[in-house]
């Protein structure tokens, strides 16, 4: 916890000097008592003697709320999570041919769609989502919105496509994020700032080719650019080692590539993770709620402290009334 007005705490030494007081005065009404020589008449003159906790309460309880009210006027803040509900984020999702391997049952491209379902519907509802699916060339299935009938509604429709152009993803998806922008500014609406992108891929990158080789650096001037405008890539690799489709009538091995997904998540400012099965990647996708869905902001925390010190309060004026009879 930390203070918006730190200095206020120095009045915590005004409760703490009354508290000394308290026990002074205390102890020598106990000394002046001792000396009253004429016992019996004492016994006859005071009224019943009061427990400890009666007699010292009230006072306890007074001095205490100004502790509290001290900690109030300092300004204590904290952080607290609450939902993006300005900027964008853009699910993005591998559906070239390698994403039909079964290395991951029932295959690549199934769970993927039932892993990418779930972490939809685990973002908070004011979250814009958009829809960005690629194979040979990239598409813009769903523009950032709340409706998420349409995203699940595409996620089920995919189906797999020679390629993978994971820079067309990319700079399709920060188009989109872009448009989503002016959208809001037309509106009239301060646009926000940046958006989020969230990349799944078996990273088999086989578009653009140089030479009849895949060429992984256009994705990786897309992920500059999107650093460049201030747009995180979160990458999931998603496979494994050992998997493979069928071509022609033969097996075609597909590994993974973890080293391009984790270079495009560096080069962007983005997390990376990996994943071998559908349950691997349903925590990789709920590990990144936490960063696309919701934002950290500082919030006031008096007003707890206020309360606090208006109940020790009326406490201390209940004990002196009902037990003592007088206010304290």
């Amino acid at each position: 916890m930390s203070f918006a007005h730190p200095l206020a705490l120095l009045g915590m030494g005004v409760p703490l000097v009354l508290a000394i007081v308290y026990a002074v005065v205390v102890r020598r009404r106990r000394k002046d008592t001792l000396r009253f020589t004429a016992l019996e008449t004492l016994e006859s003159i005071l009224p019943k003697r009061r427990t400890r906790l009666a007699r010292h309460a009230p006072a306890a309880l007074l001095v205490t709320s100004l502790a509290i009210f001290s900690i109030a006027l300092a300004g204590p803040t904290g952080q607290v999570q609450v939902p993006r509900n300005s900027s964008a984020v853009v699910l993005v999702l591998d559906v070239s041919l390698s994403m039909n391997a079964k290395d991951v049952k029932p295959s690549r491209i199934e769970a993927a769609k039932v892993a990418a379902k779930s972490f939809v519907d685990q973002l908070p509802a004011e979250t814009n989502v958009g829809l960005v699916s690629f194979a040979g060339s990239a598409a813009v299935l769903v523009s950032p919105g709340t409706d998420r009938s349409s995203i699940i509604q595409a996620i089920d429709n995919l189906r797999t496509l020679e390629a993978t152009a994971t820079g067309e993803a990319i700079f399709a998806s920060l188009q989109s994020i872009e448009a989503f922008r002016r959208s809001i500014k037309f509106a009239g609406d301060a646009p926000p700032e940046g958006g989020r992108i969230v990349l799944m891929s078996d990273g088999a990158l086989t578009v653009p080719r140089i030479g009849g080789e895949s060429d992984p650096r256009g994705s990786f001037t897309a992920a500059r650019e999107a650093a460049h405008q201030n747009v995180p890539v979160d990458t999931i690799s998603f496979g494994t080692n050992y998997g493979s489709i069928s071509l022609d009538g033969q097996e075609q091995p597909v590994p993974v590539d973890d080293a391009s997904m984790e270079v495009i998540a560096q080069l962007s400012g983005g997390k990376f993770a990996t994943a071998g099965s559908l349950e691997e990647l349903q925590k990789a996708y709920t590990a990144l709620v936490g960063e696309v869905g919701y934002e950290t902001k500082i919030r006031d925390r008096s007003y707890p402290w206020f309360v606090g010190g208006i109940l020790a309060v009326a406490l201390a004026l209940a004990f002196g009334l009902l037990a003592n009879r007088r206010i304290p």
